[in-house]
C-alpha cells in the first residue's frame, strides 16, 4: 500500500517560492512522477522517470530537494494560482523476487493560493479648523487587507485611535482588491500629536504598511511673543527682515512679493505666504493698520504710494505665528538710494525727496527763462529812458540862460515854451522905441 502524504491547500506570496507536498509514506522505488495543473484541460507541468527523463514542462517548476516527489514552483506568479494533481507510480513487489513486480500508481489533488500583498497606499485628507477628514486606501491586494489608525505623541508613544466614526470600502480590481477606509477626527484643545498613521495589515503575506500624516505647526525665525489687539491671547511675532532664509526647517511661513518688497511709486504689488511641511494646512489673514483682515494665501495692493507695512497671520490647529511685511518705495531712476547708501563709514542720502527726473528739469528750465525775462526787462527799460548800462553817463554842461533863470529846470517844457513867449513879449514893450 503506498500512502501518499499531502495539504488540501497551500498558500504561496506572490513573487517567492511555492512548495506543493506530496510525499510517500513509505518511501518506495519510484517508477514515475506526474504533476498536472488542472484546468479546462490537465496541463502537465512536470514529469519524472529515473532511468531517462527529469523534464520541467513549466520551466519554473522542479521537484522539491525535501523528497524528490513534492514540487517547488519560484518565482511564483499569480497565474498559477489552482487546483494541482500529483501521481506517482511505483513498482509493487511482494517480496518474492521471482515474480515480475506490478506498478501501482496512486494519485492526489490539492489548491494552490496565491496571496499578493498591497501594491500601493495613498492617504488623502481635508481639514477645517480642527476637524479632520482622512482618507486611507489600499490597492492591488490579495485577500483584502485590513486597516487601522494609529496616534503618535511628540515623545513618540504610539497608540490607537478608539471610538472612531469610520466607513470601510473593499472593491474588486481584477483578481485583486483594493480596500479604502475613511474617519473623521477632531483635534481636542491643546491636544500635541506628531503624526496620525493608516497601517495597513496583511496578514496572508505578514506585510505591514504605514502611512503617516505628520502634523507641523507654522513656525517663524526670533520669534518674540506679544499682544496684538486682534487677539485675545499672545502670539509669536516677527518680521521679515529677521528671516535670514538658511533654515531648512518644515513649517517655515515664507513671503514673496511680486515684483518685489521695494518699487517705484504707485506700482502694484501682491505678496503671496506659504508654509512648506506645515499640516493640517494653515489658514492665512492679511491686514495692514486697523483695518478688517482679508483671508487667503494672497495678497494684492493696488497702486502703492507711500512706505507700509503689512501683516499676515499663519494658524492651524497646532499654533500660529504673525510675520510682519514691509514693503518700500523707491523712484524709478535713483532706486539704488532707497532711504541712504553705506560706503565704509560715509552716509549718502537721498537729496531728492521724491522728486524725479521730470520735475528737477522743468525746474531748471523754469528759473533759466525766468532770468532771461528779468534781463530783458531790465535791458529794454534802460533803452527807454535812454540810459546805457554798459557805458558811463555823459552829463550835459550847464549854461544859464537869463530868458530861462526864473524858471526851474524840472518845469515842463510846454510851460517853458509858452512863458519865454510870454517875457519876450514883454521886454519888448518895455524898450523905448527909437
Amino acid at each position: 500500500t503506498v500512502d501518499l502524504k499531502y495539504d488540501d491547500v497551500s498558500y504561496a506570496t506572490v513573487h517567492h517560492s511555492a512548495f506543493l507536498r506530496c510525499g510517500m509514506m513509505p518511501v518506495q522505488t519510484i517508477k514515475e512522477l506526474w504533476w498536472f495543473k488542472i484546468g479546462a484541460s490537465e496541463e502537465r507541468v512536470y514529469y519524472y522517470d529515473p532511468t531517462s527523463v527529469d523534464a520541467a514542462l513549466m520551466k519554473r517548476a522542479k521537484r522539491s530537494s525535501r523528497d524528490n516527489t513534492s514540487l517547488e514552483i519560484h518565482p511564483t506568479q499569480l497565474s498559477d494560482e489552482g487546483e494541482y494533481k500529483c501521481r506517482i507510480v511505483v513498482w509493487d513487489n511482494t517480496g518474492n523476487s521471482t515474480e515480475p513486480s506490478v506498478p501501482i500508481s496512486k494519485e492526489v489533488r490539492m489548491m494552490l493560493k496565491v496571496n499578493v500583498p498591497p501594491e500601493k497606499v495613498e492617504i488623502t485628507h481635508l481639514t477645517s479648523g480642527r476637524n479632520l477628514s482622512l482618507r486611507c486606501k489600499s490597492e492591488g491586494a490579495k485577500p483584502p487587507a485590513d486597516i487601522l489608525w494609529t496616534k503618535t505623541s511628540p515623545d513618540g508613544v504610539e497608540t490607537e485611535i478608539p471610538d472612531l466614526t469610520k466607513t470601510t470600502e473593499i472593491e474588486p480590481a481584477g483578481e485583486l482588491y483594493d480596500t479604502a477606509e475613511q474617519i473623521f477626527y477632531q483635534l481636542e484643545e491643546n491636544e500635541m500629536i506628531a503624526k496620525i498613521s493608516c497601517v495597513v495589515r496583511h496578514h496572508n503575506t505578514n506585510t505591514t504598511i504605514y502611512k503617516n500624516i505628520t502634523f507641523v505647526s507654522p513656525a517663524i525665525q526670533n520669534a518674540l511673543k506679544v499682544t496684538m489687539q486682534r487677539f485675545a491671547e499672545p502670539v509669536l511675532y516677527s518680521s521679515i527682515e529677521n528671516q535670514d532664509g538658511q533654515d531648512n526647517k518644515a513649517g517655515l511661513v515664507k513671503i514673496s512679493a511680486d515684483p518685489g518688497f521695494k518699487v517705484p511709486y504707485n506700482t502694484s504689488v501682491t505678496l503671496k505666504a506659504s508654509a512648506p511641511g506645515v499640516y493640517p494646512e494653515p489658514r492665512y489673514l492679511w491686514w495692514v493698520g486697523d483695518q478688517t483682515g482679508i483671508a487667503g494665501r494672497e495678497l494684492h495692493i493696488d497702486n502703492l504710494e507711500e512706505d507700509k507695512s503689512y501683516y499676515v497671520l499663519a494658524e492651524n490647529p497646532l499654533g500660529r505665528v504673525v510675520l510682519e511685511v514691509p514693503v518700500h518705495i523707491t523712484t524709478s531712476d535713483y532706486s539704488q538710494w532707497n532711504d541712504s547708501s553705506r560706503d565704509g563709514d560715509a552716509m549718502v542720502n537721498d537729496t531728492t525727496e521724491g522728486l524725479d527726473t521730470g520735475a528737477i528739469i522743468g525746474i531748471v528750465i523754469g528759473a533759466l527763462i525766468a532770468v532771461f525775462f528779468i534781463g530783458f526787462a531790465v535791458w529794454y527799460w534802460t533803452i527807454r529812458d535812454g540810459t546805457h548800462v554798459f557805458s558811463p553817463k555823459k552829463e550835459k554842461p550847464h549854461t544859464i540862460d537869463e530868458e530861462t533863470v526864473p524858471f526851474r529846470s524840472t518845469d515842463k517844457p510846454l510851460l517853458r515854451t509858452i512863458s519865454t513867449q510870454t517875457l519876450e513879449g514883454r521886454r519888448s514893450r518895455r524898450e523905448p522905441s527909437i
